[in-house]
């Protein structure tokens, strides 16, 4: 029987090379993303300044969005927005916070409700208040906080403080640019994204601790050998459990952004972005090439394997494999 071989066994492809290209690119990318987030900033949902959220259904055909804004704006509601979703016949009303408290919220809702009368069918109404939607607010805040904190302890009880540095950079550099995505684009940032940027802290320390995880059980068997030229082979021998990890992720993304609707938009296309284009850059091209810098290896202890012709021929007791020797490495 012949297994599928996404990526052959002698690939050596020098990723260590292009560190001097990433680190100055990501530190652009996170420049241009803070200035997003402080001079844009991000469309907070209902969840955080609160409000009140109405889904609606047109029983007569298509939903005439110009009639409807037309109609709403002149309850003197605020900036009531209106968006089509789903089927021409959908959609999702957004009624700013009103002021005086729950009861001018539910007037709100009955406003709406006898001025679009019959011609509409509601299927979801959801107001949240001011004082609930500054809890939810803080709590999101302190929940990644605390994520961001327990994943450091665990990478530093789990290897060596350089490794749980340089994932922990990685990770906030993850949130960073989504967060800045989020800014660019506008997309709402309610507890549904909030939960997509969990997602990705574990999602994204996943894929470093298999690669990290490579380089600690070699940097114990290799002793002579170039750190650089070390994990540019860690990399080449978890490439193909990677490829298929981030394949089947983006099919199930993107079936979320295209069928979900915009209850999950927020999510999936949060998540398409973070974990699967920023987070498979961070893992190979950030987290890993760091460690060079934080000096892994640079004081290995005598023993192993140390002849050239060992290190090419020493099958990989993981996977079985020969460990491909990438040419020409040097050290940062």
């Amino acid at each position: 029987m012949r297994h599928l071989r996404i990526v052959p066994d002698d690939t050596n492809f020098d990723f260590m090379r292009f560190r001097r290209i990433s680190f100055p690119f990501s530190a652009a990318m996170s420049v241009l993303a803070l200035l997003a987030f402080f001079f844009v900033g991000l469309n907070y949902g209902i969840d955080f300044l609160g409000g009140t959220l109405i889904e609606v259904q047109s029983k007569a055909g298509p939903a005439d969005l110009a009639k409807m804004r037309s109609t709403l704006n002149a309850l003197e509601l605020g900036d009531v927005q209106l968006q089509e979703f789903g089927s021409p016949r959908d959609v999702m009303i957004r009624i700013p916070q009103q002021p005086g408290g729950e009861e001018a919220q539910q007037a709100a809702v009955a406003k709406v409700r006898g001025a679009l009368g019959d011609t509409v069918d509601y299927r979801r109404v959801e107001v949240v208040g001011p004082r609930v939607s500054q809890e939810l607010l803080i709590s999101g805040t302190i929940g990644m906080m605390l994520a961001v904190f327990g994943i450091l302890l665990y990478l530093w009880f789990r290897f060596e403080w350089q490794f749980a540095l340089g994932a922990m950079i990685a990770n906030v550099h993850d949130l960073v640019l989504t967060v800045g995505f989020m800014s660019l684009l506008q997309i709402d940032f309610d507890l549904t994204s909030v939960a997509a940027l969990l997602t990705i802290l574990g999602y994204s320390v996943n894929d470093t601790v298999v690669i990290f995880d490579r380089i600690r059980e070699m940097l114990r068997r290799y002793k002579k050998l170039p750190i650089d030229q070390l994990i540019n082979i860690a990399i080449n021998s978890t490439l193909s459990r990677s490829i298929i990890t981030h394949v089947t992720v983006t099919l199930a993304l993107l079936s979320l952004l295209i069928f979900g609707g915009p209850t999950l938009y927020s999510f999936s296309a949060t998540m398409t972005f973070g974990a699967v284009l920023v987070g498979s850059y961070t893992s190979i091209f950030i987290a890993s090439p760091i460690l060079i810098y934080l000096g892994v290896g640079r004081n290995r202890e005598k023993g192993g394997v140390e002849d050239e012709a060992d290190e090419a021929t020493a099958d990989d007791k993981k996977g079985g494999a020969p460990l491909p020797l990438v040419k020409g490495g040097r050290g940062a």
